[in-house]
């Protein structure tokens, strides 16, 4: 096909088509139509969450801070995960996801609130907890959500599928919220 044709059929598409928004773009602007600000609580990620945020221009507006808490003494000093769930159930755990959300919402006093837990691999995984395990946690005004992923990439690859999930369940939750408040 050549540019002037592949230029033609380009133009007939709606807009939507050629170019849609980046989740995290989406993110921030849905954060920053409904008055809302986000932190986030990481490990396995290492700041990625807050990292692809930060890559949105006016994402200052909705992040003022983030925590990477890749040691089980941060989760419990920044964000408030309490010693005996580490030691019940483990830092890659639905319960450690949940406390490190909704401790990141109180800590930053934001509105909503990611947080991901997992092994990236390519060690460190178990029988019980394999590598590609993780929990993403999601809190908004109030409410936790928290979602066990198996990703089966390479390190990075597991990372990065990490952080488009985790914004994909905030966006997803911000929608919703979005259409309830023009619902009738």
């Amino acid at each position: 096909m050549d540019r002037k044709n592949s230029e033609r059929i380009a133009a007939e598409q709606p807009r939507e088509k050629r170019r849609e928004k980046p989740l995290e773009e989406r993110v921030v602007e849905l954060l920053a139509g409904q008055g809302l600000t986000v932190t986030t609580a990481e490990s396995c990620t290492g700041g990625l969450i807050a990292g692809t945020l930060v890559n949105v221009a006016g994402a200052s507006d909705v992040l003022n801070e983030g925590y990477v808490t890749y040691s089980n003494e941060a989760k419990e000093r920044l964000v408030g995960v309490r010693h005996e769930t580490l030691k019940a159930y483990g830092a890659v755990s639905q319960q450690t996801a949940r406390e490190m959300a909704e401790g990141a919402a109180k800590a930053a006093g934001a509105d909503a609130a990611l947080s991901a837990t997992g092994i990236a691999g390519p060690g460190g995984g178990t029988r019980e907890k394999p590598v590609g395990l993780v929990y993403i946690g999601c809190f908004l005004r109030g409410k936790t959500e928290v979602k066990e992923c198996r990703f089966d990439g390479s390190r990075m690859e597991n990372r990065m599928h990490t952080v488009e999930t985790a914004l994909g369940m905030l966006k997803t939750r911000l929608e919703a919220e979005a259409s309830e408040a023009v619902s009738p």
